[in-house]
């Protein structure tokens, strides 16, 4: 399921991205400014918020205080939100494993 408030969300998020890497380009390099695991940490957070939003959006919709279009847009973004996630796991593991295959 695909709706303009999702993709609206996805291109945010992925400006938001793309300024945090030009900001790392335009700073000096050091252990402070590039910061995997503080990066990894907030993308985290981020998906474990839209799951929250999403389970009280659905509690909601059971007590009758929420529109169904709220909580099928909501569910449907924390999906995106973790199938991202896992994409970007992958690759991380994927990344590992050609780095311990590499002769030394």
């Amino acid at each position: 399921m695909s709706s303009p408030s999702i993709a609206n969300n996805a291109y945010q998020m992925a400006a938001r991205l793309q300024q945090q890497a030009r900001a790392m380009e335009n700073s000096e390099p050091t252990a402070e400014s590039v910061d995997f695991g503080k990066m990894v940490q907030e993308a985290v957070s981020t998906v474990v918020d839209k799951g929250r939003e999403s389970d009280q959006k659905a509690v909601g919709l059971i007590e009758g205080k929420a529109d169904v279009v709220d909580v099928v847009t909501a569910i449907a973004e924390t999906e995106v939100a973790l199938e991202t996630m896992v994409a970007v796991r992958d690759r991380v593991i994927s990344a590992y494993e050609e780095i311990m295959r590499m002769p030394i």
